[in-house]
């Protein structure tokens, strides 16, 4: 019973951020409360796993995690310098660095 008041606790809290993504004055607080539902959407997903009794649900959360954590950094970066390459610098011995 605690862990299926989790799992509706966790969705009211997916719909907060939701509200936040979509009102965020900045993009920054967009991207931010973007980030905030891919973790809320991993810990549905391991508490759902634990309610069915279904232990490979962790894996997949971990796997979500980890394109969450990628796309966050992904998309920051286009943010900030508008190319996800370098741009118009010459490549030079260290253009492959960030």
């Amino acid at each position: 019973m605690s862990f299926a008041a989790a799992a509706l606790a966790v969705l009211v809290t997916m719909v907060l951020v939701l509200v936040r993504a979509l009102k965020g004055p900045t993009v920054f607080d967009r991207i931010l409360a973007v980030n905030a539902f891919g973790t809320l959407t991993v810990l549905l997903i391991s508490v759902v796993g634990f309610l069915q009794g279904r232990p490979e649900f962790l894996d997949l959360a971990l796997v979500y995690a980890l394109i969450n954590f990628i796309g966050t950094i992904a998309v920051t970066k286009f943010i900030k310098f508008r190319d996800m390459g370098h741009g118009e610098q010459a490549a030079g011995p260290d253009a492959g660095d960030i």
